[in-house]
C-alpha cells in the first residue's frame, strides 16, 4: 500500500513566488504575440511602400528617358527634313537657271534667224528680181519687239497669201498673252489633254505643226513662227486673224 502526500504551497513561500512568476511569465507572453504580429505586419507595409516608391522612380527615369529619346529623334526627323529641302530647293534654282540659260539661247538663236532671214530679204545692187522674189519678204530688219515680230509676221503672210492686218494680230496678242512670247497656259483644257497653248497666240502644239508656215522656224516660242502659224490657222477656220475676238 502506497501512502501520496498532498503538499500545500503556502503563500510567501519560495514555492509560491516561483509559480507565480511563471504563470506572469506566460500571461506576458501571451500579450506579445499580438504585438509582435503587428510589428510585423508595420514592417511588411513599410517595405512594400519602398518597393512601390522604387518601381515608381524606376517608371518616371524610364518615362523621362523615352521623352528625351523622342525628342532627339523628332530633332534629327527635323534636320533631315530641312537638309532634304535645301537639297530640292538647290536643285530647283539649278534646274531654272539652266532653263533661263536655256531660253536665252534659243531666244539669241531665234533673234539671228530672224535677222539672217532679213538680211537675204534685203535687195542687193546687182541682184535682179525673180519670178520667185515675192515669196519672201522684201522689207529691211525688224526690231527685236512685239512691234518687229508683227510686222515681220506680216511680210511672211503677204508672201504666202495669208491675210490678216497688223491691228487685228496686235489685238489677239494682247488678249491671249499680253506679248510674251514665253507664255504658256497650264490650266485650261488644252494643257489638261496635255496640249497647253504657248506663245504670243496662245497655240498648241499640233495646230503650230500642221499650219505652220515655210520659211520660219520650227520652235513655237519663236514669235513670227508662232504669229504667222496662228494667222493661218484662223484665215482657215475664220477668214482672217482680224475675225477672231475671243479664243479659238
Amino acid at each position: 500500500m502506497t501512502a501520496t502526500i498532498a503538499c500545500t504551497v503556502l503563500p510567501g513561500t519560495p514555492e509560491a513566488d516561483a509559480q507565480n512568476a511563471s504563470a506572469s511569465d506566460a500571461a506576458l507572453a501571451r500579450d506579445l504575440v499580438p504585438a509582435n504580429h503587428v510589428m510585423e505586419q508595420q514592417a511588411g507595409v513599410a517595405r512594400q511602400n519602398l518597393q512601390t516608391a522604387e518601381n515608381e522612380a524606376r517608371a518616371r527615369s524610364q518615362a523621362q528617358a523615352a521623352a528625351r529619346s523622342q525628342a532627339e529623334g523628332r530633332k534629327k526627323a527635323e534636320a533631315i527634313r530641312k537638309a532634304e529641302g535645301v537639297r530640292k530647293a538647290e536643285a530647283r534654282a539649278k534646274a531654272e537657271a539652266r532653263e533661263r540659260a536655256e531660253e536665252a539661247a534659243r531666244s539669241r538663236q531665234n533673234s539671228a534667224e530672224r535677222a539672217a532671214r532679213s538680211q537675204a530679204a534685203k535687195p542687193t545692187a546687182s541682184a535682179k528680181p525673180t519670178a520667185t522674189a515675192s515669196a519672201t519678204p522684201s522689207s529691211g530688219s525688224y526690231t527685236n519687239d512685239l512691234d518687229g515680230w508683227i510686222k515681220e509676221s506680216l511680210a511672211v503672210m503677204a508672201a504666202h497669201g495669208i491675210p490678216g492686218t497688223y491691228d487685228g494680230i496686235y489685238r489677239n496678242i494682247i488678249r491671249e498673252s499680253s506679248g510674251d512670247p514665253k507664255a504658256i497656259n497650264l490650266t485650261d483644257s488644252n494643257a489638261a489633254a496635255g496640249t497647253p497653248s504657248k506663245g504670243l497666240l496662245q497655240v498648241i502644239d499640233p495646230t503650230f505643226q500642221e499650219y505652220h508656215v515655210a520659211g520660219t522656224s520650227m520652235d513655237i516660242y519663236d514669235p513670227v513662227a508662232n504669229i504667222t502659224a496662228a494667222c493661218n490657222y484662223a484665215a482657215a477656220n475664220y477668214g482672217s486673224i482680224d475675225n477672231v475676238d475671243s479664243a479659238y
